[in-house]
């Protein structure tokens, strides 16, 4: 593909000097099970904390609620003779010679890689450190994840997990990224080839095959970075990534020009969209809410006789009824064809004929047993589905203290400008922003990712007795550690930290301002508002762990060049057939190709390009801005 690309554009390999790659080569292999045979070592008596979790039902009502499976099962988790108090010092000693046994037992039974992740390590690394170096003695053949290197911070569960899923992975994508430099060797490449992290930066293949686990999200995070270069561009540092494809919908907020990034992560649900039922992996993720809705999500009726959209899915094969593959079930998209929103003769740009009988055949389906007509149960679905993306963005924005009302939809994704307009109506957004080239819009946030990495220490104090010199320390510390992993001589250094009221059981992520504990404690108070509205008790604040986010220069991008401005003329090349409420209507049809800046289109229109189209509705307005994204207010 990247040859066939190289080709399609006349750029010999040998002239690219950097290659950003994004995968999801890590969440596929632990939804899979498909990484190495991996044991666990704990501190005695703590092998099965993994399992145990926080002991929190994710369902209430489900007596037969399943949990999520540790990527190491109970025979392959050992106690290990060891203990660390919370603030570092031994209770006791380190039994190496127990650890060297066991890691020779386990190499002769063909277990290949070794999570550690003794109690309190993130105070002190010295036990996991001699324990890796004991393994490493006795079974050089093993590979081993420290929790202490992979996720230094306070909550064992969550750290070991992350621990386990990041040793469970390391081969796989070893071998991976190797094999893509042999592979990009001989195609001529003689660039830098980078991999895209789940924070929303890239990282070295060096660093990637060390710290696997950070790739989980890279792909969804690279939309969001896209969406938040465009915001910057037009003026908008704030407002909601909107990225719909043909399973799921993510939505982002973007704030003063960067994604929200959260702190954890669940890969492998039992129940994809129930938050509890997966695996938690402690890794900076840009901080995104996921909605099981897409152009193949299955519409059905209810048992309670109401039309209901996903989150099962027809998938690509064999996909919704209009792709002629033998898919039979009525889908997002078998709707959208109906209501004419999709052409179909023009999808892909016209590489792929969608047949309109098929999906009148498969709506009918639905529409029958409700008593509506096969438009009217298209429309219903089309509505369904906006509603209920819009629902999950409303209650992602206000969680995080954002009003909806006031922040622009950047839709992307193929089908993301379909239903963008009907979102934004439901939040009371004031306009929609769609980018040329929407459904390879995550590619274009490769672009805008900058080398980054995240760094934490845990050190718990009360902020008006923490010792600002040692914290100068530590934040020095993990900055080094930054320029040193990112091979940069300087780098620029964001100080984080997670604070909270006396007695919570979460914090709240806070810029570290200048000054001391007054300062800090202000800012940490008008977040605690934003979020909630009031400020907390009158107990003290204490500080829980310390973050640097290391990254080098921001990529300057141009993803598009200005062109002449000129004035639409008013013709549309085609129209079509179209409904809207209150039946179908001629409405233009809008190469996208053709679009200068400063065109303005009024509604009803269809904008088509190849990988997507968007839908002007009625009473709306559309104006092409200098980098050609398409504007509706």
């Amino acid at each position: 593909m990247l040859a066939e690309t190289l080709a399609g554009a006349e750029v010999a390999a040998g002239d690219v000097s950097l290659l950003v790659h994004g995968t999801t080569l890590v969440t596929n292999a632990i939804i899979e099970r498909k990484g190495a045979r991996t044991a666990l070592l704990a501190t005695r008596g703590f092998r099965d904390a993994v399992e145990i979790g926080r002991e929190k039902r994710y369902d209430l009502y489900d007596l037969q609620v399943e949990p999520p499976a540790p990527l190491a099962p109970r025979h392959l988790r050992f106690d290990v003779p060891e203990r660390l108090l919370a603030d570092g010092s031994v209770a006791e000693p380190l039994d190496e010679e127990h650890v060297e046994r066991l890691a020779r037992e386990l190499a002769a039974a063909g277990v290949e890689a070794v999570a550690v992740s003794f109690l309190h390590s993130f105070a002190s690394p010295e036990h996991e450190q001699r324990a890796g170096e004991a393994i490493r003695r006795a079974a050089p053949g093993l590979r081993v994840s420290l929790s202490s290197e992979v996720v230094p911070e306070i909550r064992e569960y969550e750290r070991t997990s992350t621990t386990l899923a990041n040793v469970y992975v390391q081969a796989l994508v070893e071998d991976y990224l190797r094999d893509m430099e042999g592979r990009l060797e001989r195609l001529g490449f003689r660039g830098r080839l980078t991999v895209m992290l789940s924070s929303g930066g890239i990282a070295t293949v060096e660093t990637a095959s060390r710290f696997p686990v950070r790739m989980l999200e890279s792909g969804p995070a690279a939309g969001a970075l896209a969406a938040a270069a465009f915001g910057e561009a037009a003026g908008e540092p704030d407002l909601l990534s909107f990225d719909m494809g043909g399973t799921t919908a993510k939505l982002c907020a973007i704030v003063g020009g960067r994604p929200l990034v959260a702190e954890e992560f669940e890969v492998d649900r039992v129940y994809r969209l129930k938050r509890g039922s997966g695996l938690p992996v402690k890794i900076p993720v840009v901080d995104m809410i996921e909605v099981g809705v897409g152009g193949g999500s299955i519409a059905r009726v209810s048992t309670l006789g109401t039309l209901a959209v996903g989150p099962d899915s027809a998938g690509s094969d064999p996909g919704p009824a209009c792709y002629g593959l033998g898919g039979i079930e009525p889908t997002v998209t078998d709707a959208d064809l109906v209501l004419g929103y999709l052409g179909a003769d023009s999808f892909l740009g016209g590489r792929m004929a969608l047949d309109l009988d098929a999906a009148r055949v498969a709506i009918a389906t639905v529409a029958e047993p409700l008593g509506l007509s096969i438009e009217d149960a298209a429309w219903g679905i089309h509505q369904v589905v906006n509603e209920n993306m819009a629902n999950a963005a409303r209650v992602h924005a206000v969680e995080r203290g954002l009003d909806p009302r006031r922040l622009p939809l950047f839709a992307f994704g193929g089908a993301g400008p379909v239903h963008a307009l009907g979102v934004a109506a439901a939040l009371g957004s004031p306009s929609v922003y769609a980018p040329l080239g929407a459904g390879v819009m995550s590619a274009a946030g490769f672009l805008a990712a900058p080398l980054a990495f995240d760094f934490v220490r845990t050190r718990r104090a009360l902020l008006d007795e923490v010792d600002w010199a040692e914290a100068e320390a530590l934040f020095a510390e993990m900055e080094r550690a930054g320029e040193e992993l990112l091979g940069l001589d300087e780098a620029t250094h964001r100080r984080i930290a997670e604070l909270r009221y006396v007695g919570q059981g979460h914090e709240l992520r806070v810029d570290v301002p200048a000054g001391g504990a007054a300062e800090l404690r202000a800012a940490f108070e008008l977040r605690y508002r934003e979020l909630y509205g009031h400020e907390g008790t009158a107990v003290p604040v204490e500080a829980l762990n310390w973050r640097v986010v290391s990254s080098g220069p921001k990529p300057e991008v141009s993803l598009y060049r200005p062109v002449q401005r000129v004035v639409h003329t008013g013709t549309s090349p085609s129209e079509r057939d179209v409904f809207f409420p209150g039946g179908r209507r001629p409405v233009q049809v809008v190469d996208r190709y053709a679009l200068a800046p400063g065109t303005r289109i009024d509604g009803p229109a269809i904008v088509e390009e190849r990988e997507s189209t968007l839908v002007v509705p009625p009473g709306r307005t559309a104006e092409v801005t200098d980098q050609l994204a398409v504007v509706v207010t």
